[in-house]
């Protein structure tokens, strides 16, 4: 008889990529906000875990919020009903001894580029890409399709 393992916790998360329009109606168009994670030290959108109860689009608002002090508008991309506004894509990986985050990544336009770190991290850009910043990959392939959809 095989011994029992527990299985893989997982976790339901959120990514926002805030966007910003330093000079609205600028042809270079908006600047998405990352920030650097303390714990990681890598170059990652805001974001964290779904309370219990939450729907995605809520932990979205809140974490905006919560670790930036910025509130979005998210806006309605899909044609197809029931599609949570701003969300643009999806994507898993695992997050150490957290398991495997299921992560619903999210864009939403922001009023201000006046950023009021939480404690999670202390450094922060307005960036149009990843050049030069060390991240996963699938951060910088999320954030150009953010940046396409915010145009």
């Amino acid at each position: 008889m095989e011994p029992l393992t527990a299985p893989e916790r997982r976790a339901f998360s959120v990514a926002i990529y805030p966007l910003f329009w330093p000079l609205r109606g600028a042809a270079d168009g908006p600047r998405a906000l990352i920030i650097r994670h303390k714990r990681l030290g890598v170059w990652l959108p805001p974001g964290g875990e779904l309370n219990p109860g939450e729907t995605p689009l809520e932990a979205a608002r809140r974490e905006l919020f919560e670790e930036t002090g910025l509130s979005g508008t998210f806006p309605q991309l899909s044609p197809i009903d029931g599609t949570p506004p701003g969300l643009i894509g999806y994507e898993e990986h695992v997050a150490g001894s957290k398991g495997r985050h299921l992560n619903f990544v999210f864009v939403a336009t922001v009023d201000t580029d006046a950023v009021q770190p939480n404690g999670e991290f202390t450094e922060w850009r307005w960036v149009r890409s990843m050049d030069g910043l060390h991240a996963p990959p699938n951060v910088g392939q999320l954030l150009e399709v953010a940046l396409r959809l915010g145009r």
